[in-house]
């Protein structure tokens, strides 16, 4: 794991360094550097294989090719052995960067199809003079970049880019008005102007001054109706124990998160069965008497006693988030009002392991947020609408809007007529016509023809699901996944100098989940039904059938009054006259319905006060 950065044109040593300094967060461990005239390539490593001989950049034999590379090639082995089969020649012991000069000398630009892992890779091929930006499948590892006149600037943060003198900061007021709906900028847009991000699956050449991209991959739902449901168990388990044990390679010391819910638990039971010596687990826990929250860390030792794993608790308080918050908007150099709990746990798991397995994905590929609970019910909600209003439903009828309350199904359809981009979108936090109450002139008249909605929209287009649960599985596992749940993982446990591994994530698991029929996914209200009746027999009683509890901070809890002062200041007058973006009038009516005891607000609270923080931190 590592922080990448770079730029085209002429050498500069000091700017190339304190790019990478900047992000030495992702790389305590050692750094590299190439320049040649043409390319300036800078690299902060986290050794984590062959940590003796793997230094980076990596070269192939006569140096005509150079890369830099963030993240895990986990299938390395297997590719070095038939790479030297081919007559390839290797010179370090057994680097997983290696692997990436010698596939791309055997099969050009379509070498990412070969890889098994995450990753974001600069590869500089010196004979043709062409820079290729490379990121994994899924969008695990992140890579952004600007094109300033004819230079290419890149880097695994934000802030390496920041950097670079050419950049001019400045605003990007379109990713700024999208973030208030989605609580995250929606790539390949930032909250700086000219600053992008790439696409999960995409490859960037940069030749003689021009970009080009392309997508090499990208999930394809092709549901099957007639799998039994024997095969689909044996096949997930059978999948998933793969992809955990290919997770735990590793010539450092290794951990798990554990939440004590199905998907960490499953992984921490997987891990056992290829390890010799306990597995380090670590779990989050608060001050607070929350049962919700104490519950986690009740079912966290079921599965430490159970698997014997030498387990580690770290007890946080609101304090605690009050001091390091500035600290975690700069993690992300973007607002971001989505989870953000990785950042303390992995406070701890840093003193202890340099990798750590995680259940992330699980949710957004079995199905378990609000958005996937809603999916099946309203799409029968809208074919049995005359027998709902007529109190004639039979029982078997009812199953279907299961696990929903007909009131909210019918609530929900009246707003959107139970269009599914209508209905997902009405879930989202700042609508398009509060914005127009939420924003000032100056904000609005920066954004003139931009619509939240119709970018909503876009993201259907060109879906390849059938079935209602499957379709909004897709839309999320190209947007929300990437853009923000994979992002909290990876910023905020490399703040820590931490990687994260995720099975669930293996794109053989995710390309055979998304032929499986969104019946099995979620059963008469039953989230990751299959994926839960798959590894029940691994886990202690109970696991499977709690409710589901998010590894979320009790954010919404603690604001009620703990944090009700801290949050009154960060969106006080006096603050907010700094920038002028906000219609004061209505941010002021927002904390007060709030604080008389409209609790649906208190995402929109949280989601202005982290935009404040990170422009008082950027901007201010």
């Amino acid at each position: 794991m590592c922080g990448i950065c770079g730029f085209t044109g002429v050498k500069n040593d000091i700017v190339l360094r304190k790019m990478a300094d900047s992000i030495s967060h992702r790389g305590p461990d050692e750094d590299g550097y190439y320049s040649d005239g043409k390319v300036n390539l800078g690299i902060r490593r986290l050794s984590i294989i062959d940590v003796d001989t793997g230094h980076q950049p990596i070269f192939n034999e006569d140096k005509s090719l150079c890369t830099i590379f963030n993240g895990e090639v986990y299938n390395f082995q297997e590719l070095r052995k038939d790479l030297e089969g081919r007559g390839h020649r290797f010179y370090t012991d057994h680097s997983d960067t290696e692997v990436i000069v010698h596939l791309y000398e055997e099969y050009g630009d379509q070498f990412p199809h070969k890889i098994n892992g995450m990753f974001a890779i600069a590869l500089w091929d010196q004979k043709t003079e062409a820079l290729f930006l490379i990121r994994d499948r899924m969008g695990v590892k992140p890579l952004f970049y600007t094109l300033v006149g004819k230079r290419l600037i890149f880097g695994s943060e934000i802030k390496a880019i920041l950097e670079h003198p050419d950049y001019q900061r400045e605003i990007n007021y379109e990713g700024l008005y999208h973030y208030f709906t989605f609580k995250n900028i929606p790539a390949p847009l930032t909250a700086f102007h000219n600053i992008f991000v790439l696409s999960p699956g995409e490859l960037l050449t940069f030749s003689h001054g021009k970009i080009s991209k392309e997508r090499w991959w990208k999930i394809k739902y092709d549901e099957k109706e007639d799998l039994s449901e024997s095969y689909v168990k044996e096949r997930i388990l059978s999948l998933l124990e793969n992809a955990t044990k290919l997770r735990m390679i590793s010539d450092v010391p290794f951990g798990a998160y554990l939440s004590g819910g199905v998907d960490s638990s499953s992984i921490v039971a997987l891990m056992t069965r290829f390890s010799d010596r306990p597995i380090k687990t670590f779990s989050l826990g608060y001050e607070d008497e929350l049962k919700n929250k104490e519950a986690d860390l009740y079912y966290a030792r079921k599965v430490s006693e159970a698997y014997r794993t030498e387990h580690h608790e770290y007890i946080m308080s609101y304090k605690e988030l009050i001091d390091e918050i500035g600290n975690v908007i700069v993690a992300f150099d973007q607002p971001f009002s989505g989870t953000i709990s990785t950042y303390f746990l992995t406070k701890m798991i840093t003193k202890h392991v340099k990798v750590a397995l995680s259940g992330d994905a699980a949710d957004e590929l079995f199905g378990s947020y609000l958005s996937h609970r809603v999916a099946q019910p309203i799409y029968y909600f809208g074919r049995l609408y005359n027998k709902v209003k007529l109190s004639k439903l039979t029982a078997d009828e009812k199953l279907l809007f299961l696990p929903c309350d007909l009131g909210f199904l019918e609530e929900l359809f009246n707003k959107s007529g139970g269009d599914e981009v209508k209905w997902r979108y009405h879930l989202c936090l700042f609508l398009d016509e509060e914005k127009k109450n939420l924003l000032s002139y100056h904000f609005l008249k920066h954004i003139t023809g931009i619509n939240t909605f119709m970018l909503f929209k876009r993201n259907f287009d060109n879906l390849t699901a059938k079935d209602p649960l499957n379709r909004i599985l897709e839309v999320e596992w190209n947007t929300q996944l990437p853009d923000q749940v994979l992002a909290f993982v990876d910023f905020l446990s490399m703040a820590h100098s931490v990687e994260i591994r995720s099975p669930f994530l293996d794109y053989r698991l995710v390309e055979f989940v998304a032929t499986l029929p969104g019946n099995m996914k979620i059963k008469n209200g039953d989230v990751k039904a299959v994926l839960k009746e798959t590894v029940d027999p691994l886990l202690p009683m109970g696991i499977t059938r709690r409710p589901k509890e998010g590894f979320v901070l009790p954010i919404f809890d603690w604001m009620v009054e703990k944090l009700k002062d801290y949050s009154m200041d960060v969106l006080s007058e006096k603050r907010l006259n700094r920038h002028g973006m906000f219609n004061i009038d209505r941010v002021n009516d927002i904390l007060l319905n709030y604080y008389s005891g409209e609790k649906n607000n208190a995402g929109k609270v949280w989601n202005l006060m982290m935009f404040q923080i990170w422009w008082e931190k950027y901007f201010g």
